[in-house]
Formats: structure tokens, sequence, C-alpha cells
């Protein structure tokens, strides 16, 4: 049996790893790479294999990196099936449906652009025909559940505890009569954090592909998270300012709002507005309320006293584009929460165009920002930044808070290997990682008695 790295591979994004054997072919994630619009438009183009010769998917969640060309893989020829858990599905529908809006749009506009040249017309990725197509193939399978979807392979999921519906997986693979068990985490998420259940441990394997995103890093407890947005919030209203706050619309945003309900229930946050303005987002946060099978006991118990967590008084959530366009009009103290978390796309991207310059408003980063995305500028405070291709001082206030982040830590991720026998795991591959996080990561397995970890590059094959 043959496992090739395609995507994620030595980078944080376009989560894809193909798995060869006699039973036929596998693909575990089918992502979207995202960051510099040159490697984007080649990797994106690419798959490991003719799409028609995978028999299936295997879905660790719904974020676009992880999920995002599973339509354009069915446009392709992909005929097989999809697994994933049912909070994972439910987000894809609206997910997918979302990105080949965006795909078509961004097709449209190049084609306005390069007509005046005498150009050739380009194509979206995909469109929403094609997510269509690929939802129809999905088949959903719950937490714990064996379910064999070729010959040969048996899969189990497990609650990886990053965001709704989200898991790592198990494979037994029967080849020649001999049993390998692979696992992959996916990404890992963070332990003791609100809303989902801690994640599941994992049973030992031969081999492991293993996210390594924050190796090297430590969040934030997760304590102080709260203390630190009623403070950032608090200020920035004295100062008659807005915060901005960049979210990924899954996960990301309901944290944040649940985190603000419960400020607001304890009388900590100035009485201004707060937006959630993410048609995305709304239609995501209906989907959270309808799976409380993933919620911990924390939100459970909240609930009891306070049966809305994703809403209060004081909040709106924003779906029509003129109340967009009214917030940047307002020169009033507000709190806006907007898509995309790494400001590469959506409507966050006017509220930045319209406060970034005025030192008297904040920018919170909330999550991790990949290289080459306006969100890594912001972070790393560049003097200047471009916004829709416009150069833009920055003078705003910028709070990066990883404690928001549903990624693992080191010693997190540690934690969770660091269960399995040494004895029996022949390899560590690191993926999802940029390379000095993966270095970072390695030589923290080491020191735990992990030796054989290594970080694939695209296109890297091994033998099983």
């Amino acid at each position: 049996m043959r496992l090739t790295f395609w995507g994620a591979a030595q980078t944080v994004t376009g989560s894809m790893h193909l798995l060869e054997f006699e039973g036929g072919r596998v693909l575990m994630d089918c992502g979207l790479y995202q960051g510099r619009r040159a490697d984007a438009k080649r990797f994106n183009q690419e798959f490991p294999a003719d799409p028609s010769s995978i028999d299936v998917v295997l879905l660790s969640h719904a974020h676009i990196d992880h999920s995002g060309l599973l339509p354009k893989l069915y446009r392709e020829g992909f005929g097989g099936s999809v697994f994933a858990t049912p909070a994972t599905r439910d987000l894809c529908e609206s997910m997918l449906a979302d990105s080949a809006h965006i795909q078509e749009k961004d097709a449209a506009w190049v084609n306005r652009r390069e007509k005046r040249h005498g150009d050739d017309e380009v194509e979206p990725l995909y469109t929403s025909e094609d997510v269509d197509g690929v939802l129809r193939a999905f088949i959903t399978v719950g937490y714990g559940e064996t379910f064999r979807p070729l010959p040969g392979l048996e899969v189990e999921y497990r609650d990886a505890g990053h965001i709704l519906g989200s898991a790592s997986m198990m494979l037994t693979v029967e080849e020649d009569g001999r049993t390998v068990k692979i696992g992959f985490t996916g990404d890992v998420g963070r332990e003791q954090r609100p809303i989902l259940r801690d994640p599941q441990p994992m049973s030992d394997c031969d081999y492991l592909i293993c996210e390594s995103t924050y190796g090297g890093r430590v969040h934030e407890p997760t304590d102080r998270a709260k203390d630190r947005l009623a403070n950032v919030v608090g200020a920035t209203a004295r100062r008659g300012g807005k915060v901005i706050i960049p979210a990924f619309a899954v996960g990301r945003t309901q944290e944040i709002v649940y985190r603000l309900d419960e400020l607001t229930n304890e009388n900590r946050l100035p009485a201004i507005p707060v937006y959630v303005d993410s048609p995305l987002a709304v239609n995501v946060t209906d989907i959270y309320r309808r799976h409380p099978e993933c919620y911990d006991q924390e939100l459970i118990r909240y609930m009891e006293a306070d049966a809305e967590p994703f809403g209060f008084a004081r909040l709106t959530y924003v779906r029509d584009v003129e109340e967009s366009k009214r917030l940047n009009v307002s020169s009033l103290p507000m709190v806006v929460i907007s898509a995309s978390g790494m400001c590469e796309a959506g409507r966050v991207l006017h509220h930045l165009r319209h406060t970034i310059e005025d030192p008297k408003n904040t920018i919170m980063i909330v999550g991790y920002c990949a290289e080459h995305t306006l969100g890594r500028r912001i972070v790393e405070r560049r003097r200047e930044v471009k916004i829709f291709g416009e150069p833009h001082r920055l003078r705003a206030e910028v709070e990066v808070m990883n404690a928001y982040s549903a990624h693992a830590d080191e010693p997190e991720l540690v934690r969770f290997v660091g269960h399995l026998d040494r004895k029996r795991l022949k390899k560590i591959f690191l993926v999802h990682g940029d390379p000095v996080r993966q270095l970072a990561l390695f030589d923290a397995l080491r020191a735990n008695g992990y030796e054989n970890a290594h970080g694939p590059s695209r296109g890297e094959s091994f033998e099983l």
C-alpha cells in the first residue's frame, strides 16, 4: 500500500492525502489551498490521481481547507462516496455553496477585466451545480461507529474537538494477508474550550498522520481570554472606536458570540451593539443550534440558565448587504465580527478598509493567519497593507488572541499523541504546518520518545 501527501504538505492549507491499496483509492480530506494567488491557482487545479479513479473520500471536518475541493473532484469525474459526520455534512452544505458563489463571482470579475484585453474567458473552479452533485455523494456516520467503505478497509471516527462535527480517524487496512492501522488526527482541537467536547484519544496505530500547526507554540490560557476580550471591548468603546474581529464563520464566530453572551450576562460589557456580519456565519450558527449532540457539559449546564447562548439583546445577525454597508457609515462604537478569518475575502475587508487607519479602532485577530494573507500582515503590524489593491496605513490597535485558536498548541498535541504505543508506531507524518512549526514539534515528540517523525513534501509517497 502507498500513501501520498498532496495538500497541507509543509504548509497549513489544502489538506489532501491519498491512500492506495488493493481495495481501492482513498482520499483523506480534499481541501482548497489558500494563500499566495499564483500557488493557489496551480495547486487547486491538480489532484494526486485521476478523480474518476478515486473510490472514497474520508472527510475530517468542514473547513474549506479540508473540504473545499470536493465539488471540483466531482466536476472532474469522482463518482464515489464521501464519508463525514452528520454535523460536517450539514456544515459542508452551507460552506461549499458559499465557496462556489465566491468561485463564480471571482471568475466573472476576471472575465470582465480580461475581456478588455481579448483573452480567453476563465471558468470557476466549480459551480453550485457541482456542489449539489457532490453533496448527494455524502454518507453520514456517527462518532465511534465502525464502517467499511471498501473491501479490506475499516474506519472509525472519533471526536477531534476542533469544530462542530470534526473527527480524527483510524483506518484498518487489510492487504496481502496483513493488517496495517493508519491514524489521521485531522485538526486536533483544544482542551477545556467552550461549546465542544475535548478531543477523544486515538487508539494505537502503525502510522500516524498528525497536524502540526502550532508546533513550538503555547497558547494563552483559555480562562484569561474572556477577561482580555472584555478589556479590549471596553477600552475601545471608551475611545469611541470600533472593534473589528475577522473570524472564521465556523467555530470561531460562535465561540466569540458565546463569550460575549457570558460577558453580557455578567454585566461586563459596555452598552454598545454587536454585529455578526456574515451570511455564512448566520447559517452556520443555525447549524450549531441543530447539533447539541456535539456540545460539552459546560455549554449544556449554561443553557439551563440561558437557552440561547448564541444570541443576546444587543447582538444582531446581518445578512443584508445594505445593512452591512450602514455599519461602515456609522461612527458609533460597536463590535463587528465578520468573515474571513484570514482577511482574504468577504465583508470583513470592507470593515477593515473603513477602520484600519484610525487609532481609536481595534482589530482583534483570534485565529491562525497563513503566510501571504492580509491577516498575517496585520498580525505582523506592517506599517502599510493593501486592501482591494489600495495601500492603507495600519494605525488601528492590533490585538492577537491565540487563546481562541481551535488548534491544539504544542503541549496539547504532544499529550494527544503521547499515549500511543511508541514501539508499535513506525512513523509519524507531520502535516498541516509550516516547516519551522514541524521542526519544533519534531523536537518535542523526540523528547517524548517518538523518534521517527517526518514532514513530507507535496507529492512525496511512502510504501507502508
